[in-house]
């Protein structure tokens, strides 16, 4: 079992900046790929980035590519998202999650393949 806890989000102008904080508690973090997802109003969750568990590659949606940056620190069990020049439809709240996936290909961009998720944190954009 993972325990998954998200800090950093908030409201922020158009243009501005936020770094967002997963921690996570239970089995050995090193080993789980990591994604963040995000679910604006009225929509499903949809992916945004993931990081592999043994090199540190990276997937990220189109959306975000050249403004967000995934990381990982595996000695303090902690993924972060860095978030720079963010947009009003950037608004949503963000989830981190978990997944045991042993091979780093495109299905670590999927909900489906995820096993475990934060409670999520509230990024608000404005114009």
């Amino acid at each position: 079992q993972v325990q998954l806890a998200e800090s950093g989000g908030g409201l922020v102008q158009a243009g501005g900046s936020l770094r967002l904080a997963c921690v996570a508690s239970g089995r050995t973090f090193s080993s789980y790929v990591m994604g963040w997802f995000r679910r604006a109003p009225g929509k499903t969750r949809a992916f945004v980035a993931s990081i592999n568990w043994s090199d540190d590659s990276t997937y990220y949606a189109d959306s975000v590519k050249g403004r967000f940056t995934i990381s990982r620190d595996n000695a303090k069990n902690t993924v972060y998202l860095q978030m720079n020049s963010l947009k009003p439809e950037d608004t949503a709240v963000y989830y981190c999650a978990a997944t045991s996936l042993r091979i780093f290909t495109v299905q670590a961009m999927a909900v489906s393949a995820y096993d475990y998720w934060g409670q999520g944190t509230q990024v608000t954009v404005s114009s």
